[in-house]
């Protein structure tokens, strides 16, 4: 019987956080399991529970993975939150990439098989610091160019509401506008909020945007109060997506079950890894919601999104970190996944299909990251 006998943590500056990798070794020659549990700002601390959980994994059958999961979060009294979620992420996915290793099988194999072979991507974070319609409709084109057939951005921030909100809506109708012109009706336009608005501004933003038809407005208000959304959902001509920062299937459940939300975004990286973002999936399904999978972070991160996205029937699309791609790539000792015509190949390697150079990874070393001045909201 094969048996954990260690776990490693590797911690790398990327482009404006950090990652963190979590490495399963087992006592079979070359048999290991790669992870990644990147929290923004807390990255000391979730690798501090990575060691403290894998305590218990040490010695054990890495092949239990629904057992290990259970045991790892019913075991800790003070369960949940983003930490100890993160990290039991990390772990969760370093097992299924032994798992799927061990028998030779892509990790989607074990899901019970891909409905499809490749998925449809958005170019995340798109347009970032655009200023004019002119460099609106130049960055819409340019992803167009690049194959993608749909992007994210964010035509309003939260501080240009509060100096002025007349004049930062029509200033983001009009970036709206020549976007839309610019890449056409074919392509969708997903409109990042973060928490930007109040419900009244909310409402009126959707208004002045929903001629040019976005595909969603991603999480315009808290995601707290699930009544106060579904009463949003109501008022707002557009679709509302959100789940992003939500840990696990019960964080999930009252908002899928009252409708607060038209897509759904659970991140396999924060939502306790494969394991919980199945369920979590499964439960959206019910109500006939499709994921948009939530996709920060590396190459294991994105890999691991892939294999879970390819697995389930209510997929919509999947976010594509374009500032990202080429580190990505350039840390990963494998062949990097497939990309063509805005979509991405699912891999067909055992396990996650992902894996990293050490070495590379070494030579860019944490950097402090505080999380104060991260909230679109000036007053925060």
């Amino acid at each position: 019987m094969t048996r954990i006998t260690r776990v490693r943590t590797f911690v790398m500056r990327a482009n404006w956080v950090n990652w963190l990798f979590v490495r399963v070794e087992t006592d079979q020659p070359g048999l290991y399991g790669w992870g990644e549990a990147s929290l923004h700002g807390s990255t000391r601390s979730v690798e501090t529970a990575i060691h403290e959980m894998a305590a218990d994994l040490i010695g054990r059958d890495p092949s239990g993975v629904e057992a290990h999961w259970y045991r790892l979060y019913h075991g800790w009294r003070w369960r949940g939150g983003p930490i100890l979620m993160t990290a039991l992420a990390g772990l969760d996915c370093a097992l299924w990439d032994i798992e799927g290793k061990r028998l030779g099988v892509p990790v989607c194999r074990l899901l019970g098989g891909p409905l499809r072979d490749r998925l449809r991507v958005y170019a995340s974070h798109w347009l970032a610091g655009v200023r004019t319609p002119d460099d609106a409709a130049r960055g819409a084109e340019d992803a167009v160019r690049r194959g993608y057939t749909a992007f994210k951005w964010s035509p309003v921030r939260g501080t240009d509401l509060a100096e002025n909100e007349s004049r930062a809506m029509e200033r983001a109708r009009s970036l709206m506008a020549a976007a839309r012109d610019a890449a056409g009706q074919e392509v969708d336009i997903a409109i990042e909020c973060g928490e930007s608005f109040t419900h009244r501004t909310a409402v009126r933003f959707g208004n002045l945007l929903a001629p040019y038809r976005p595909l969603w407005f991603e999480e315009p208000i808290g995601f707290e109060n699930a009544r106060a959304m579904v009463q949003l959902k109501q008022e707002l001509p557009v679709p509302i997506a959100c789940g992003e920062r939500l840990l696990a299937r019960w964080e999930f459940r009252e908002l899928i079950e009252m409708g607060a939300a038209d897509v759904y975004q659970p991140d396999a990286m924060h939502a306790g890894g494969i394991t919980e973002w199945r369920k979590i999936a499964s439960l959206a399904d019910t109500y006939y919601r499709p994921i948009a999978p939530h996709v920060p972070g590396g190459p294991i991160m994105y890999a691991t999104s892939v294999h879970l996205a390819a697995s389930i029937p209510n997929f919509l699309i999947l976010e594509d970190m374009e500032d990202d791609r080429a580190l990505r790539d350039e840390i990963c000792s494998s062949e990097p996944l497939t990309r063509a015509e805005g979509t991405v190949f699912v891999p067909t390697a055992p396990g996650l299909g992902v894996d990293l150079d050490i070495g590379r990874i070494e030579t860019r070393p944490f950097r402090p990251q505080p999380q104060a001045g991260r909230s679109a909201q000036p007053w925060r």
